[in-house]
């Protein structure tokens, strides 16, 4: 497709910063908006000396930076997001201002500007609790059972209304992210668990039976390039869910995995017989649509977490910075 100009909204962020490296390292032009809620983000001190590469700082709601941030660009990759069941439960106005009402202001915006492509950062959390052991694909219903799924959900209706013969939009629906990022978090099961393992040697696990998909951050990030690199008439007004069907787990897998690796931690079971999300997930389709597929499992997410913990590189993956 050529080199693009593209908008990365929450680009800093632990998604986004594998985002903005993959983009600049294919040669296209990255811009950030981003109001870095979570801190300095000293990693784009480095992409700032790619001439490629320049930065907003601002909050998606701000309508005059929105638009700003959109002259001169053909792509936008839309990230920034109050992200996670927690986070969203904590504020939830908050949470609606900025997950739904500035999105749908947002596509306002990129329909009045020179926008081409929309690519929405969705989440598999939308299909919410499988009544029984199907796989959900893309045509599946959507039972949102959180304030952040159902901020997603109606985002999602808003994106897709906005294809047009101008306007390629896609949403992609994440499987739950893992994996180290420049951004880094330790609230997600997989590098949460492993932390806990590795440095406190015990693990307290609630509802181990229920299945959640799983994809490493750098797949993450992969997977938006495929789709801003593929023809519009291909991806336009799709939703594609984003990971591998062999990556579905139960919580009680990964803690198997982390006992391989880690023999002598405590695991300590806390029965739970409802959780508000429990589905598998086909990724068939965005394989054979995009050709993509990931190359990281959860098993390498765990070596690659516990190498960073071991390194000293992260002083205390306990602090409020690592976590939503």
């Amino acid at each position: 497709m050529g080199e693009r100009s593209i908008l990365v909204t929450g680009g800093a962020g632990y998604v986004g910063s594998h985002v903005v490296g993959e983009l600049l390292a294919r040669g296209h032009k990255v811009r950030v908006l981003d109001a870095l809620t979570h801190g300095s983000a000293p990693w784009l001190l480095a992409a700032w000396r790619n001439g490629h590469f320049d930065f907003l700082r601002a909050d998606i709601r701000d309508e005059a930076a929105r638009r700003a941030a959109l002259r001169g660009v053909d792509a936008v990759v839309h990230l920034a997001a109050i992200v996670g069941d927690p986070a969203c439960a904590r504020e939830p106005d908050l949470a609606r201002e900025v997950n739904f009402e500035a999105t749908k202001a947002f596509l306002h915006d990129v329909a009045a500007s020179d926008v081409e492509r929309f690519v929405f950062a969705s989440t598999c959390s939308n299909y919410g609790k499988a009544e029984d052991e199907s796989y959900m694909t893309e045509e599946s219903e959507l039972r949102p059972v959180s304030l952040y799924a159902e901020t997603k959900v109606s985002s999602e209706l808003h994106v897709l209304e906005a294809a047009s013969s101008r306007l390629a939009t896609c949403c992609l629906r994440f499987a739950t992210v893992y994996g180290v990022s420049a951004r880094m978090r330790f609230d997600l099961t997989v590098n949460e668990f492993t932390r806990d393992a590795s440095v406190a040697g015990e693990l307290v696990i609630y509802g181990q039976q229920f299945w959640r998909p799983y994809i490493h951050v750098r797949d993450a990030a992969r997977a938006i390039r495929f789709v801003i690199e593929t023809q519009p008439d291909v991806v336009s007004g799709q939703v594609f869910n984003v990971g591998r069907t062999s990556e579905n787990y139960r919580k009680a897998d990964i803690v198997e995995l982390i006992k391989q690796r880690l023999p002598e931690t405590t695991i300590r079971i806390v029965e739970r017989d409802e959780d508000p999300r429990d589905y598998r997930v086909s990724f068939e389709k965005v394989e054979d649509v995009l050709g993509f597929t990931p190359e990281w499992n959860v098993g390498d997410g765990i070596d690659e977490v516990l190498g960073v913990l071991r390194s000293g590189l992260i002083q205390d993956p306990y602090l409020a910075a690592y976590r939503n």
